[in-house]
């Protein structure tokens, strides 16, 4: 499967932007998969993590990035199980994943100043007869952004086609004290 537009887009703005992330530019891939977004992260410059719980699908995307020359740090765990890293990101990608409880470990994850790039299904997509069905897959109306309440919204967009998805770009809160 080709890594989303909307992803590679944002991955090359922030890679390119002086002000996007600060230098140690750690991103971890949630859901990674075979690598489609963790390769464009590891190929835009950013030390590259990513947690699935299919180990096959792990080692596939290891294998590619080293094909590459590239290094992506996979590791195997059920996210129900076991927490993600707190503070440790500069920027975390999640698509075409939807687990509710994760909400505000991936918020943690993201380090103050840190970004979150999201994209996923909405209840839309029922409507267009193929893809996830069960309402524990697909975000309400408006969801994604009541979840990223407390971040600086950069964008967000809700559509109906060709798949039916809610994407957003939010940035944690830069807590600095005077």
């Amino acid at each position: 499967m080709s890594p989303s537009p909307f992803v590679v887009e944002w991955i090359a703005r922030l890679a390119s932007s002086p002000s996007g992330l600060r230098a140690r530019r750690r991103a971890l891939d949630v859901a990674m998969g075979r690598g489609r977004h963790a390769l464009p992260l590891a190929r835009a410059g950013f030390t590259t993590f990513g947690v699935d719980i299919k180990s096959d699908a792990l080692r596939e995307a290891a294998m590619l990035a080293s094909s590459e020359g590239l290094q992506v740090y996979a590791w195997c765990a059920d996210l129900t199980q076991h927490p993600l890293p707190r503070d440790r990101f500069d920027l975390v990608v999640v698509t075409r994943y939807l687990q509710r409880d994760l909400f505000p470990a991936i918020q943690d994850a993201v380090i103050p100043g840190g970004i979150v790039l999201y994209e996923t299904f909405t209840v839309a997509q029922r409507a267009l007869g193929f893809g996830p069905t069960s309402p524990d897959h697909l975000l309400e109306r408006g969801e994604l952004t009541r979840r990223f309440d407390t971040f600086e919204v950069m964008f967000h967009e809700e559509v109906n086609a060709p798949e039916a998805v809610a994407r957003i770009v939010a940035r944690r809160p830069d807590v600095t004290l005077a």
